[in-house]
């Protein structure tokens, strides 16, 4: 089981992207924030790593990275972040720790899963909207439907992210679900398709009004077939999987008529939504292009001379090795090479899904065109030893 916030903390667990050995755990701590800044400027590295804010009770609040932990750390000091995000973190930290990582990319990886293990309290809540994040999800049976989840969602049907911006998301899913005439109800609700055998001939009734204003089939109802309800699943599916569009031009169509029948307010609520549906859908687009193009082996060079191999499939990292040096590593990378190339699956095969990092990889690549120069398909590496 993940750990929590709450929990008093001692170390940030292991990191199964790291193949070297970890190094050591820094701590620093005072009570007084002047005395915290002068031990992180002679204590701190200018080297990438993760770090993490502790509060007077030893709990880990909050967790982020940098390439250069001094300058990043040294930031939060700074007297014009007293009222600004940075400064409501350290005001509540007596104690900071930090671990040094390889590359930024590692510690970028590295950030992401010790927020998914620890949620930290300062990384999921009492932040602006803005720095939140979620998973959009399509998932619930037996009547599936768009909902948002702050971790991936390894039950989903169909689950894609993170995305930043909680309100848009919000709204995203409401549309979607309207849309694809997927309900929206609490999870308890009883589902009642209309090839589904009732026991008692009872008059049921809809919680909500959505079956009156047509935007939902009604699955609590016997009102439609399973089969038709899952055929909704299906479309709405393909949009989350970035290979449809067909609601885009749907929501066009439901504008323009608004517009020719003068209903303005209507029309601008249909714009805005139009403008949520494109902004989702071309993130949705982005990893859809990730897991076509993305499956390769990254080599990422380490500030302190520890190379690291990330295998990468299908847009996420799955697994990583150190990138030999000598002919004698390269027979055992070799072989862990081929394991992972032959195991397609991800799950129980002993690697990561890469449903987890697909977000954190596009992005990195989107903003790091150049490292893709680094990158190679495993074909080529696996068939013979070049010296480095």
């Amino acid at each position: 089981m993940d750990a929590k916030w709450h929990e008093i903390f001692v170390d940030f667990g292991d990191d199964t992207l790291m193949p070297f050995p970890r190094t050591t755990l820094s701590r620093i701590e005072s009570k007084s924030t002047v005395e915290l800044r002068g031990l992180v400027s002679r204590n701190a590295p200018k080297l990438p790593g993760v770090y993490g804010m502790l509060d007077a009770t030893g709990r880990l609040i909050y967790v982020g990275k940098s390439k250069s932990l001094r300058n990043r750390l040294l930031s939060y000091f700074m007297p014009t972040n007293t009222d600004e995000k940075a400064g409501r973190i350290v005001q509540a930290a007596e104690a900071i720790v930090w671990e040094k990582q390889p590359s930024d990319f590692g510690a970028l990886l590295r950030e992401q899963m010790l927020i998914r293990r620890w949620q930290p309290r300062l990384n999921v809540v009492g932040m602006p909207k803005r720095q939140q994040q979620a998973f959009v999800c399509i998932g619930n049976a037996p009547a599936e439907h768009f909902y948002l989840n702050k971790q991936f969602d390894p039950d989903a049907a169909g689950c894609h992210g993170p995305f930043h911006g909680m309100g848009n998301l919000h709204r995203a899913v409401e549309i979607l679900n309207r849309l694809y005439l997927l309900r929206d109800c609490n999870q308890k609700t009883p589902m009642m398709y209309s090839d589904q055998l009732q026991l008692f001939d009872l008059e049921l009734r809809a919680g909500c009004v959505r079956q009156e204003i047509r935007t939902c089939l009604a699955p609590c109802l016997p009102s439609c077939s399973r089969q038709n309800y899952g055929e909704q699943v299906e479309k709405a599916l393909r949009f989350l999987n970035g290979a449809s569009v067909e609601v885009l031009a749907q929501v066009e169509q439901q504008m323009a008529r608004a517009a020719a029948g003068q209903h303005f307010e209507h029309a601008a609520r249909m714009r805005d939504d139009l403008k949520i549906l494109k902004w989702l859908s071309n993130r949705l687009a982005s990893f859809k292009r990730a897991r076509e193009q993305y499956s390769f082996i990254y080599t990422v060079q380490g500030c302190d001379g520890r190379d690291i191999w990330y295998l990468i499939r299908k847009g996420g990292v799955e697994h990583a090795i150190a990138k030999p040096k000598n002919a004698s590593q390269w027979r055992s990378a070799r072989t862990d090479l081929e394991h992972w190339h032959e195991n397609s699956q991800s799950v129980g095969s002993g690697f990561l899904r890469y449903e987890e990092t697909i977000g954190l990889v596009t992005a990195w690549f989107q903003k790091n065109r150049e490292e893709l120069r680094e990158t190679q398909a495993v074909q080529d590496m696996s068939t013979a030893w070049e010296p480095y």
